[in-house]
């Protein structure tokens, strides 16, 4: 039997069996029954000075080889979002060149990208509502010439200037009048962001997504969708049985998303439900676990609910533990499995956040990643967390 060395938080050591990979296969063909996108991460050169407050040095060759692994499986990727360390280590210089280059990946591979639009090229702290509306104007019209889609970011400039919620239909109403294609609004909760508080006017989510509602009203061509980031499936659940018709609504829960994506599908399965809908997808958690969202997703097209969940349902707990308290630093936890599963060279990132979690807390995602088969090559990632483990003085 080969077993993985863990290490809990009180320096004890235990072992795993380690266990086969899932054996998924690629699709065939698009997949059909759920929309998906991967936020996909950034991968630094090796060499460069990847400590807080540095320019990113990015590793285009790894960063983008990710991305056309991810269309493989037949997802879309999300990039240039928070996954990708905006406003923690993306730079806007850098930001715009990841915009153009993975641009230019999705049309090579016949993928579907979108990417983040926000303010933050913007180096004053506290600008007006004119500014706002200029900043993410720019960025919107960048974007579109690169042939990407929208994915309008909650701004940290916004949340600081605005007095209530019309100063957010304000913003709003002028960027989406100025969109030559419809974009996916994106509400960015506090676990993610704690600038963000009071977004769209109000901390209570009920009161907040009546004016998001509204802005979509307001606007019904020119929105794609929502992309919610509550870690609430409730507040998920009553903003999607709300929206117009053609308005997809993207779970950003990295907490529950077995559920919300399954939707009608795992309750009809289950038995009679007065709830009705499912959500899509655009998540982080996606990056980490491709093949087996890929690999469930396939199971829902092909009429099997239970496969669904037999697949997609042991990553949850997983995600939960990547996306753990504080949540904003779950990037790291993204880019570890990226160099466990083998798709960049070391365990680095940029601005340094490779060093925001705990050992015991990786020793925990490895074990869940291994109960889960999200290890894609499991003989390379217990090679890997065992080096690792001998560098930080744990005796095997």
């Amino acid at each position: 039997m080969t077993t993985l060395r863990l290490l809990d938080s009180a320096g004890a050591v235990t072992d795993a069996e380690l266990r086969e990979g899932g054996g998924y296969s690629r699709p065939s063909s698009p997949l059909q029954s759920r929309v998906a996108y991967a936020a996909a991460h950034v991968v630094p050169k090796v060499h460069a000075d990847n400590t807080p407050g540095q320019p990113a040095d990015i590793d285009w060759d790894s960063t983008l080889a990710f991305r056309r692994n991810v269309y493989s499986w037949g997802l879309g990727v999300a990039d240039a979002m928070d996954t990708a360390q905006r406003n923690m280590g993306l730079d806007a210089a850098a930001t715009r060149e990841l915009i153009s280059r993975s641009a230019e990946v999705a049309r090579e591979e016949g993928g579907s990208v979108v990417v983040g639009v926000n303010t933050d090229h913007v180096t004053e702290s506290h600008i007006s509502l004119d500014q706002v509306i200029d900043a993410y104007t720019e960025q919107l019209h960048f974007t579109e010439e690169q042939g990407a889609g929208p994915v309008l970011m909650a701004s940290r400039h916004l949340a600081r200037v605005a007095t209530g919620a019309d100063d957010y239909r304000r913003v709003y109403r002028s960027v989406l009048e100025s969109a030559t294609v419809p974009v996916v609004l994106h509400w960015l909760g506090t676990a993610f962001d704690p600038e963000l508080a009071g977004y769209f006017g109000a901390d209570d989510w009920r009161t907040a997504s009546a004016v998001l509602l509204d802005i979509i009203a307001e606007n019904p061509d020119k929105v794609a969708g929502v992309k919610m980031s509550l870690l609430n499936a409730e507040s998920e659940i009553a903003v999607r049985e709300q929206l117009p018709e053609g308005v997809r609504m993207f779970t950003g829960d990295d907490f529950n998303y077995v559920g919300l994506i399954g939707g009608d599908t795992l309750r009809q399965a289950q038995g009679p439900s007065d709830s009705s809908g499912h959500s899509d997808a655009l998540l982080g958690a996606f990056a980490a676990i491709t093949p087996v969202a890929s690999a469930a997703i396939q199971a829902l097209d092909a009429g099997d609910p239970a496969r669904y969940l037999e697949i997609l349902g042991p990553t949850e707990e997983l995600s939960r533990q990547v996306f753990a308290a504080p949540t904003f630093y779950y990037k790291t936890g993204v880019a570890f499995l990226a160099w466990l599963n083998g798709h960049q060279p070391a365990f680095q990132m940029v601005g340094g956040l490779h060093s925001a979690r705990s050992l015991p807390h990786l020793s925990r995602i490895v074990e869940l990643a291994n109960a889960s088969l999200a290890l894609e090559k499991p003989e390379l990632a217990r090679e890997r967390w065992h080096g690792m483990l001998r560098l930080n003085g744990v005796d095997l």
